[in-house]
């Protein structure tokens, strides 16, 4: 059975500043991924209403591409990975396990979606899916240097278990997520998208997470607390506690179209009004 595809590609370019479909080069990869964090938002509001998270393509561009909505690593990184092979790239899906904020060493579930993509036999990660640190260009696989993005910069470690991602923050290399290059199937994203939509004790069942990038900035929404991060600049930071306020916010600072569902601004309500 050969795979979906995009229904729209034409208007998924041109939300990302290209009028015609562009060669399958790294220049081409590094605008696609930059200008993605900057349009397409990482946000979680769907398993916060309760309804299922759909990782469908046509359900995934439905979403993102005409109702106004960002999504998270199993919607956006699926979304681009199809646009990417449809322009030529030779590039498949691999996943990880995210380790930020966790103690060094600590080994978590499968959870998290990015591609592998190969250039002229070089190959590159390229992620558009991970919250407030993604990555904003394609990282060199077989390199152990710093690698410089448009924001912060980033290594890849490598050891007997695949590979570690590490960003440097406030001149700290800190580990983001540990991958490998195992083969992935449709099944294995929709375990991991089940666990991280559904399971009580997921993050993304339990907390508000909406993030996006700009020129020299980040945007950054957890639960009530909005931060803009500037490089070379001490963040901005500012506490939401009305939930009217919050959506207005969603929509000004991140370009997100809020649904109105009840059971959604009810846990809005109650997770802008919990203690931080």
């Amino acid at each position: 059975m050969s795979e979906p595809r995009l229904t729209d590609r034409a208007l998924y370019l041109q939300r990302l500043g290209f009028d015609a479909p562009p060669a399958p080069t790294l220049e081409t990869l590094r605008q696609l991924q930059l200008r993605h964090t900057g349009v397409f938002p990482f946000e979680n509001l769907t398993t916060l209403s309760g309804e299922p998270v759909l990782i469908d393509l046509p359900s995934i561009e439905q979403k993102v591409l005409h109702a106004g909505r960002g999504g998270y690593c199993y919607e956006l990184n699926k979304l681009f990975l199809a646009l990417l092979q449809e322009l030529g790239f030779d590039a498949r899906a691999i996943s990880g396990r995210v380790v930020m904020g966790q103690p060094e060493g600590a080994w978590t579930a499968r959870t998290h979606r990015l591609s592998l993509v190969i250039i002229d036999d070089v190959r590159y990660i390229t992620d558009v899916g991970f919250g407030g640190m993604v990555p904003t260009a394609p990282l060199l696989l077989d390199s152990r240097a710093e690698q410089l993005t448009p924001h912060e910069s980033y290594r890849i470690d490598l050891h007997v278990d695949g590979f570690t991602l590490r960003a440097n923050v406030a001149g700290e290399w800190r580990a983001m997520y540990i991958f490998d290059l195992q083969r992935q199937e449709d099944i294995d994203f929709a375990v991991g998208n089940w666990y991280v939509s559904t399971h009580p004790e997921s993050t993304f069942a339990r907390q508000l997470m909406v993030a996006r990038t700009g020129e020299g900035w980040r945007r950054t929404l957890n639960n009530g607390s909005f931060a803009i991060h500037r490089i070379g600049h001490d963040s901005e930071r500012r506490e939401v506690t009305d939930v009217q306020e919050l959506i207005g916010l969603l929509g000004s600072e991140f370009g997100i179209r809020v649904p109105e569902q009840a059971q959604l601004a009810k846990t809005l309500e109650r997770l802008i009004a919990a203690p931080q």
